[in-house]
Parts: C-alpha cells; structure tokens; sequence
C-alpha cells in the first residue's frame, strides 16, 4: 500500500461527494490518555489511516465517546487530526502478517492492551506472498497474542473489499478461513465481519477506504465492542479461573517466579514478561493467586511489617495467601491490609517484591493480561 496523489486526490473527492468534511490534520502527541480503557488498533495502511490519516478511528473514537466509554488507544504510531481524541495506533504501511508477528511480543509488553483491534493480510494478497498459507500465518499471530496476553479480548475481523476482481477473488478465500481459525481460539477472540457490504464506493483508490468507507469501519468495530461489554471496560480483577500474566506498567515486567522455582519459599520479583509458566497467575473464587496449579502467591508466615517477603507456598487457604485486587491496580493482602510492592520503585529485572504500605505509587499497580 503506496502512498499516491492520485489516491489522495480520489479519496478527498468521494468524501466531498458523500457530503462529508475531512479535518484538517493537526500535530498529534503520542501515549495521549483519558485513563479509559487500553485498546490497540492493529494492522497495515488501512489501521494506520492511509488516504484519511486517522482512518477509522476517527469514528471509532467519536461514538466511543459519543457512548460514555472511556478511551486509551495505544501503539507506537502517532497520527489522525483534532476530532480524534487519541492518536495512538499500531498500524503500519505496507505490512504483512508476518512483519505484525515478528513485532507484537514487544508492542504487548509495551502498550498492554486490554482490547485487540486486528486487521490484516491484505498485503500478504496484494503482494502475492504465499497467499495459500495466509491463513495458517494469521492463526500463528493469534495464538501468540493470546500467548502473551492471555486477558485480551481480541477482535480479528476479515479483510475490507478491494476493487481488483482477482485480488478480491484472493480476498474472500483468504477471508472464509478467518471464521474457523476464531473459533479455535477461544471465548476472547471474536471475529468482525469487515467485508460484507462494502463496494468500490467506499474506496478512495481501489484499495485504501474513502471518508466514508472509514467511518462504515468504524461502525462495524463499534457494533463488535458493544457486543463483548468486557472489551469496553478496564480489567480489574483477572477472571476467576483464567491464567493470567500480572504486569507491573511502571516497568513493564511481570510478578515472576525467580528461577522458575517450586520450592516452598522461592522467592517473587518482577521479570520481563513472557510465556512461561511461572508467570501464569490463577485467581479463584477463594481469592488465591496460583501458579503451576498447586503453589500459591504467599506473604512469608502472614507477616504484616513493610519489606515482609513474597513468595511461593504450597496452597493452604490461609488468609497469607489471599488476596483482593483493588481498582487503582493494587493488590492487598487479606491478612495484612497491605499491598504488593516492587521494592524501592525498582524497574530492573530480579527486582524483589515484598509487603508494603499502600501508597498509591506505580510500584504497587499491577495489570492483568
């Protein structure tokens, strides 16, 4: 997807036939935030906003807003003009499945996202790269999203029409795939239809949507958040039952255990976060954090002065291994009314966490994903 007058020239003069008034670009400021919910635009040229900088998100953003739904979205792209309230994406020209799957561990590690927003492939079509096992490429990313972040609901949506009748043809192959890989995935990815009833009237070039082709996007993205009310909303607790990496946003490393250890006693610190099971945190009904099923997060002999180590304890339902999560991220001991901290505000790997005073600090707010 290359940028082009022509294409310019194509997509201003539909959105000025369709009525509709373009904004007039503004400088954009990166990592914006209202503190609403954390979701990630992801995909190529079309996500990134080709043609009508800020793409569907422009929409998006407006009936987010328009619905009370408060709105982070993040990545490491910055653009769109002043009637989009945040200008972060994670869309990229050009890109194919393959360049989203050799980035994606550090953008999730990065922005760590609550909500997914995935459109891609259509450049895999349009520069004929192994179509045939597009589709296996698009399982492959989405098992490694949910691979490293196991909370997110994802939204995989199959790609928009294109105007070239043999790459449509391609398209629509590619596209009939998408629902069966969805379904292997579990009750968090869901799959958005972005094909049906669009035309060439919603193109600005053939390929790249118009003003008004965006803001159909937009609408079918809005209509598939509404349907999942989790995806609108910040996550607060993990689901009961669900494994769950615990981030901590001020490092962007994750509650681990050191060595992957078993032994009773090992002790807990942050690390960079990745797929192993020593990073995978259960939360039951009881209000247990548990690892490697039968091991618990454990305040050493329910102790409750500032600095009382944490660490890894066989499960025995005492209250030195139950927790609550609160909605400012932090989580408190039952036992001790206390929070748990990274020591000293540290970001580096094997830093300790411990028991301290709850403060409000970034050093005791944890993020499930």
């Amino acid at each position: 997807m290359r940028r082009n007058l022509r294409g310019l020239a194509a997509g201003l003069g539909l959105a000025l036939a369709a009525g509709l008034t373009l904004a007039v670009a503004a400088p954009a400021q990166a990592a914006e935030s209202n503190g609403g919910v954390r979701v990630m635009p992801l995909g190529d040229s079309i996500t990134d906003g080709f043609n009508v900088p800020g793409g569907y998100r422009i929409g998006l953003w407006q009936r987010l807003a328009q619905g009370g739904v408060l709105t982070d979205f993040v990545g490491s792209g910055v653009n769109g003009p002043a009637n989009l309230g945040d200008h972060d994406h994670e869309g990229h020209s050009g890109w194919k499945i393959r360049d989203l799957d050799a980035n994606i561990v550090t953008w999730i590690q990065q922005a760590n996202p609550r909500t997914i927003l995935l459109h891609i492939g259509t450049n895999d079509i349009g520069q004929n790269d192994d179509i045939a096992n597009a589709p296996a490429r698009l399982s492959a990313l989405i098992d490694k999203i949910r691979a490293y972040a196991p909370a997110v609901e994802l939204f995989v949506a199959q790609v928009i029409f294109r105007n070239d009748a043999a790459a449509e043809a391609k398209s629509q192959a590619f596209n009939a795939a998408i629902p069966g890989i969805v379904a292997q995935k579990g009750p968090l990815t869901h799959l958005v239809d972005m094909h049906t009833g669009f035309s060439n009237a919603d193109l600005a070039d053939g390929l790249h949507p118009n003003a008004a082709g965006y803001d159909k996007m937009a609408a079918r993205w809005w209509s598939a958040l509404q349907s999942v009310p989790g995806s609108l909303s910040s996550l607060g607790a993990p689901p009961v039952g669900t494994a769950v990496a615990l981030s901590n946003p001020q490092s962007k490393r994750c509650l681990d255990v050191s060595g992957a250890g078993t032994a009773d006693g090992t002790q807990l610190h942050i690390w960079d976060c990745h797929t192993g099971a020593n990073q995978r945190w259960t939360w039951t009904a009881a209000g247990e954090l548990r690892v490697y099923g039968g091991k618990c997060l454990d305040v050493n002999a329910n102790g409750t002065a500032n600095g009382t180590k944490v660490q890894l304890w066989t499960c025995n339902n005492t209250n030195a291994q139950k927790f609550t999560f609160q909605t400012d991220g932090t989580i408190v001991g039952v036992g001790s009314g206390k929070c748990i901290d990274v020591n000293g505000s540290g970001t580096a790997n094997g830093t300790l966490v411990q028991l301290w005073d709850c403060n409000g600090t970034a050093a005791q707010r944890w993020s499930a994903r």
